[in-house]
C-alpha cells in the first residue's frame, strides 16, 4: 500500500453505485433479484459459485448435479447496431460465444469443465432479425463447441428454443442453459477460502492461443452502460428500436464515439473493442483443475458486480485486499472517459482487467501463473485474504483505497 494513498469508504447503493445505470432500468448488484430468491433452497453448498444439488439424475451420493442459465445480455443490441451499420453479419458469431461462455465460466468456478449439456434460448423480433442471423448464432455455437473439444472440453449441443416474440423483445435476446453431472469429490465450494490465501487474477484482455483476435476484456457485463455511455446520439435517432422509449433522452447514447472510430494506441475501432467475444478460461482451467485441484480453495468469475463479486461467496467474515490489480484495459478507460464515472462505479460494474480469480497459497499461485503463460494469458497475484470481524473488500486503485 502506498503511503500517500487516500482512504475512500464506499457502500454499494441500490443503483449499483451508478445513477445512470439505475435510470436505464438495470442494476449491477441485482438487489431486487436477490430479494426475490432469498427464500429459495441454496443447494448443498451455500457459498459455491453455482447452485449444487444432489444427483437427482443418477441417484448416486458420489455425484452432484448443476444446472445454470445465463446469456449475452444487452450486448446483442451492440451486434445489431454493428450489423445494420456495416452489413457484417458475422458479428453475431461473437454473441453466440458470449451466451455460452457466461454459462461455461460459471461452471468452471465449481470445478466443472467436461461432459456438459447446453441448450440455447433465442427470442427475436422476426420483423428485424431474419433467419440469416439465427443461422450465424446457431452455427457459431457449434463452432465454439468444436474448438473447445480440441482442448478436451466436451460440450453437447442439444438444441433449444427459438421464439418469435416481437411484442416482447425489441430486437433479439440470446441466452442458454448448461447442465452437468459431476463427481462430488471434484467440486469447488469456496468453503475453503481462508486467511492467508492469495488471489491469482487471470487477465480478461489480450489474445489467448485459442482466440482469433485481440480481446478487449469487455465480456458481457455492464454493456448497457458501455453502449449508452460510449456511443453517439446518432444511434438513438437512427435505431430507436435499440432502447426503451420511456428512457430520458439524457441517458440514451450520450457518448462521443461511433463504431468506426479508430483508437490510435491499438489501431482497433470502437466496434472491435465493444464487441470482443467473452473470453472463456476453460482450456486453462481444465489444466489447473486437473493438476492443482487440492490446492485451489475458491474460484470466482468476476461477472455481474465486477471486482466486488467475490464478497457474495466468502464463507466467513474475511477481508479481501486487492492491491495489485491489472491496469484497466483500454475499453474500460474509454467507457470511464465518456461516462465520467468514478473508480468505485467502474470496479463494481466491470471486471476492469481480470474476470477469473483463484484463491490458493503463494507457492501454488506461482505455478498457476506459469501455467497461464502456455495459453498466452497474463496472470498475477492481485490480492490476499485476511481475518476480519465482517466481510470487507479493499481495492487499491489509482492511489486510493476503496472499501466496500
Amino acid at each position: 500500500m502506498k503511503t500517500n494513498s487516500q482512504q475512500v469508504q464506499y457502500t454499494p447503493s441500490g443503483d449499483g453505485g451508478n445513477g445512470l445505470y439505475a435510470r436505464r432500468g438495470v442494476s449491477a448488484q441485482k438487489e431486487e433479484v436477490h430479494a426475490a430468491i432469498k427464500n429459495l433452497d441454496k443447494g448443498l453448498y451455500e457459498f459455491a459459485f453455482c447452485k449444487i444439488y444432489p444427483d437427482f439424475i443418477g441417484n448416486d451420493d458420489a455425484y452432484i448435479n448443476v444446472m445454470h442459465a445465463d446469456g449475452a445480455g444487452t450486448k446483442s443490441i451492440l451486434a445489431y447496431l454493428y450489423w445494420k451499420e456495416t452489413g457484417d453479419i458475422t458479428v453475431w458469431k461473437g454473441i453466440a460465444q458470449d451466451a455460452i461462455v457466461m454459462n461455461l465460466d460459471d461452471l468452471l468456478c465449481v470445478g466443472i469443465y467436461d461432459n456438459i449439456i447446453f441448450s440455447s434460448t433465442i427470442d427475436r423480433n422476426k420483423l428485424l432479425i431474419p433467419g440469416d442471423v439465427l443461422e450465424q448464432v446457431i452455427n457459431a455455437s457449434q463452432d465454439f463447441f468444436n474448438r473447445m473439444q480440441s482442448f478436451g472440453i466436451n460440450i453437447h449441443f442439444l438444441g433449444g428454443e427459438t421464439a418469435d416474440v416481437g411484442d416482447v423483445v425489441r430486437t433479439i435476446a440470446v441466452n442458454g442453459t448448461m447442465m452437468a453431472r459431476w463427481p462430488k469429490n471434484k467440486i469447488i465450494t469456496n468453503e475453503k477460502i481462508k486467511p492467508g490465501n492469495v488471489i491469482v487474477g487471470f487477465a480478461s484482455s489480450g489474445q489467448a492461443v485459442y482466440e482469433d483476435a485481440y480481446n478487449s476484456g469487455i465480456a458481457s457485463n455492464g454493456l448497457t452502460s458501455a453502449r449508452h455511455d460510449v456511443l453517439h446520439k446518432f444511434y438513438a435517432k437512427k435505431y430507436p428500436e435499440t432502447f426503451e422509449p420511456s428512457l430520458s433522452d439524457d441517458v440514451v447514447y450520450i457518448g462521443r464515439n461511433k463504431f468506426n472510430d479508430v483508437i490510435d494506441s491499438s489501431q482497433l475501432n470502437i466496434g472491435n473493442l465493444l464487441l470482443s467475444p467473452t473470453r472463456t478460461y476453460a482450456p486453462l482451467m481444465k489444466v489447473l483443475l486437473e493438476k492443482y485441484f487440492e490446492k485451489i480453495d475458491g474460484v470466482i468469475h468476476c461477472s455481474g458486480g465486477g471486482q466486488t463479486k467475490c464478497m457474495k461467496y466468502l464463507p466467513q467474515p474475511l477481508k479481501i485486499i486487492k492491491d495489485n490489480l491489472f491496469e484497466a484495459p483500454e475499453i474500460f478507460q474509454i467507457i470511464q472517459e465518456n461516462s465520467k464515472a468514478n473508480d468505485k462505479e467502474m470496479y463494481q460494474v466491470f471486471n476492469m482487467g481480470h474476470r477469473l480469480e483463484i484463491f490458493t497459497d503463494a507457492a501454488t499461485a506461482a505455478a498457476l501463473i506459469e501455467e497461464a503463460k502456455q495459453f498466452n494469458i497474463e496472470a498475477r497475484v492481485v490480492g490476499r485474504v485476511k481475518a476480519a470481524e465482517k466481510k470487507e473488500l479493499e481495492l487499491h486503485v489509482n492511489g486510493n483505497v476503496i472499501t466496500y
